[in-house]
């Protein structure tokens, strides 16, 4: 047996970032493209757009700028707003695998 356990930032009942979330930020930011980090997280780009969008929101601010196609293809970047973000998601959910792996230990022993 192996513990998991799952984390996220809800704002008025609603989630704003999550693993899942926070990594399709980091998708967009390596690819430079919505379309391309859906297909890094095996989703369509309707699926990536939509929790993009439900994230900025939520949130209240702009977390991808994008730039239509032309002659040197479309794009998109994380803003600031988002680079504090994934940081800061990173740092609330730093250290929570061990806190529940000590945990798991604790209730059912080594396995």
């Amino acid at each position: 047996m192996q513990p998991k356990s799952n984390i996220w930032v809800e704002k008025e009942g609603q989630v704003v970032l999550s693993k899942w979330r926070v990594n399709l930020l980091r998708a967009i930011d390596q690819t430079g493209s919505i379309s391309a980090a859906a297909q890094v997280m095996k989703v369509s780009y309707h699926r990536a757009w939509e929790k993009l969008h439900d994230m900025e929101t939520r949130l209240g601010v702009e977390l991808v700028e994008t730039q239509i196609g032309g002659t040197h293809g479309g794009g998109a970047r994380l803003t600031a707003a988002a680079h504090d973000y994934v940081a800061r998601f990173d740092r609330f959910s730093q250290g929570i695998d061990d806190i529940v792996a000590r945990h798991f230990v604790e209730s059912f022993g080594p396995q």
